[in-house]
């Protein structure tokens, strides 16, 4: 929180301050003064217009982020601290999802700052550890007018559209701006345009700042015996399919990373997040691209229709990295179906209390937090059926999202299999309750319903070969998931994002973007030379994938179901070893946002759907350099 200014006495958390141009409400951030019975969890504190997130009430990122929106169209990705928006070069056009250039000019540029643009400031004074965003309102000779939000928190007096003007010098054609508080540093103002001229290159996190360090808890015996609670549903389930058990091979040893690399994360994550949905955009919008992804044309303009409706009603999925001192790369997107979250919003937390870890932090805390949020702004219906295959790693993973269904006021109920469905003799999909099924979150992959899609492709009948529901017959998944009225968790256009073969035309729309690895859908000169992986399109859990170095030698390689599926080729970057085990670092999504992080591990290289999930932390920069 940022210090309070006021003359005389502040005004109480969300009370109307007045207006920035363009009729944009500033409410007081004053937390000394709320009504804690309205305020009782961390999502009654998030902010949205419409289906679009804004931030925490009432924060200066937050007002910066709505300005934008209402006046602009455009948002910024989500940061944890104000100061970090000086570090985003994109800003997303709402409404036809376009990513713009963001440029930063720093205090002393000769770039004059102009009016809509983003003043940031680093932490430090009464913005410590935060760092603050105001937007500047107007130019003039002298001077610069902002609008701010979470600073002073009195009213502001009639027709006043701006809360506090800064001295503007000019200095050998250098612009400089003075803030009206002492030791607090301006860092500069940010404005969208295709001219970058005088502005600057966006930071690198330093080499020191990127390793992934290894780390153990003393001995006491802690794991020795059963530790997770039995009594609690999904802990049993995890138990049922893992034992008390999170590493298999030592119990005893995390993982560290610095708070600059899980915020270089946050930003990769939200920007990765935006790039595959406009390669995705990119990809529906021509038929030459999405013959690449083996997708029967038959479903094409549902996909299509999928998309328009339901782009923004993605809840969840997982961005796989190799993160080192070269820096931070991305695998793929799970966008469908991804997994782990059990681990790292639960079992992880679980296994740092029993073991009495206190150093850093959990990466994975606000990961249910974040999905009760999310569901809270879907339209799912308020019944959900949560479909699940018969398997033991999905048991607990349907279990803990209907923990979070039923903390954002869902009824739900958990279907294992597909023996529980049938049709009344109306043709309508019932359950074993009689109740009909019109909302469904499922851990199935889109891929098993496209299968069945294809070994009916053949069939000369117009339409999808979905059963309009004869008691007779049984039900397939194709009949659930793919029956036009009934809604379904994660949205069918995912089958796209999902797909590797977005990975090609992610590269050819952002060449040499710093978290992408070169990509194409043939093997070329330059992927011979520096070495590559072979992934199958559609490929999961690992399976069927290739290693190659620089010489042709074969590094690794798996085997699975997926060999008889197209490949792609994506540029070789291999994940460390630490400890002896190659470590790859995830992030979760939570409706287009960073959601939070875990830490997978093999002996090979290739991480796999049995590779085991490792206790990570994340701890200040200055303890990690010194670990």
């Amino acid at each position: 929180m940022e210090a309070k200014v006021c003359a005389g006495q502040c005004e109480p958390f969300g009370t109307l301050l007045g207006y920035a141009p363009g009729g944009v409400a500033i409410y007081s951030a004053d937390e000394t003064q709320i009504d804690r019975s309205l305020f009782k969890d961390d999502e009654a504190y998030r902010s949205y217009v419409g289906h679009e997130y804004m931030g925490y009430k009432w924060q200066c990122v937050e007002f910066a982020r709505r300005f934008l929106y209402i006046n602009y169209g455009l948002v910024f990705t989500d940061v944890g601290m104000a100061y970090e928006i000086f570090a985003l070069r994109i800003l997303r056009r709402v409404i036809d999802e376009a990513l713009l250039p963001l440029h930063a000019y720093a205090n002393g540029s000769k770039k004059a700052p102009q009016a809509g643009a983003l003043l940031i400031w680093d932490e430090g004074g009464i913005f410590e550890h935060t760092g603050h965003v105001a937007i500047i309102t107007e130019v003039l000779a002298d001077k610069v007018r902002i609008v701010e939000q979470n600073l002073i928190e009195n009213r502001l007096p009639s027709g006043q559209q701006w809360t506090r003007e800064l001295p503007l010098s000019v200095i050998e054609g250098n612009y400089f701006l003075q803030d009206s508080y002492a030791e607090t540093t301006i860092l500069g103002w940010m404005i969208q345009t295709d001219d970058p001229t005088y502005s600057l290159p966006q930071p690198l996190l330093p080499m020191q700042l990127r390793p992934i360090h290894v780390a153990y808890l003393p001995r006491h015996g802690q794991f020795d015996g059963q530790w997770l609670n039995e009594e609690n549903p999904i802990e049993h389930a995890y138990i049922g399919a893992n034992g008390h058990h999170v590493s298999n091979d030592n119990a005893y040893r995390y993982f560290t990373i610095s708070a600059s690399a899980e915020q270089e994360l946050i930003m990769a994550s939200n920007e990765l997040h935006l790039m595959y949905m406009h390669a995705t955009d990119k990809v529906l919008k021509d038929d030459s691209l999405l013959s690449n992804f083996n997708v029967p044309s038959i479903l094409w303009p549902r996909l299509r229709l999928s998309w328009h409706k339901r782009r923004y009603q993605m809840v969840t999925g997982r961005l796989d990295f190799c993160m080192d001192e070269r820096g931070l790369k991305v695998y793929e997107y799970n966008a469908d179906s991804a997994s782990c979250h059990t681990e790292s919003g639960l079992i992880l937390q679980k296994w740092a209390d029993q073991g009495g870890l206190t150093v850093g932090t959990n990466p994975g805390a606000a990961l249910l937090d974040a999905l009760i949020d999310c569901w809270k702004h879907t339209d799912a219906n308020n019944f959900v059926h949560i479909m699940q295959d018969q398997d033991a790693e999905e048991n607990y993973h349907a279990l803990f999202m209907q923990e979070a269904l039923t903390r954002a006021g869902f009824d739900s109920k958990i279907l294992c299999g597909l023996g529980a469905l049938h049709w009344d003799q109306y043709g309508r999909l019932i359950d074993d309750d009689n109740r009909e099924v019109k909302c469904v979150w499922k851990t199935w992959a889109w891929e098993t319903v496209l299968e069945q899609l294809r070994a009916e492709s053949e069939s000369p009948i117009a339409g999808l070969p979905v059963s309009t529901g004869d008691p007779d017959n049984q039900v397939r998944l194709i009949d659930v998931l793919l029956r036009p009225e009934i809604l379904v968790f994660e949205p069918l256009w995912t089958v796209i994002t999902s797909n590797k073969a977005i990975l090609p035309v992610l590269w050819s729309m952002f060449p040499h973007h710093r978290y992408l690895l070169d990509a194409s859908f043939e093997l070329n000169e330059q992927l011979v030379q520096e070495g590559y992986a072979v992934k199958p399109i559609a490929g999961r859990c690992g399976h069927n994938i290739e290693l190659v170095n620089y010489q042709q030698q074969v590094l690794d390689s798996t085997h699975g179901k997926f060999a008889q599926q197209e490949n792609i080729f994506q540029q070789l970057w291999c994940l460390p070893k630490v400890d002896n085990q190659y470590v790859q670092v995830c992030t979760f999504t939570v409706g287009g946002h960073y959601g939070g992080a875990c830490l997978r591990s093999d002996t090979s290289r290739v991480i796999k759907g049995e590779s085991d999930m490792q206790p990570l932390r994340v701890v200040n920069d200055q303890d990690f350099m010194h670990s």
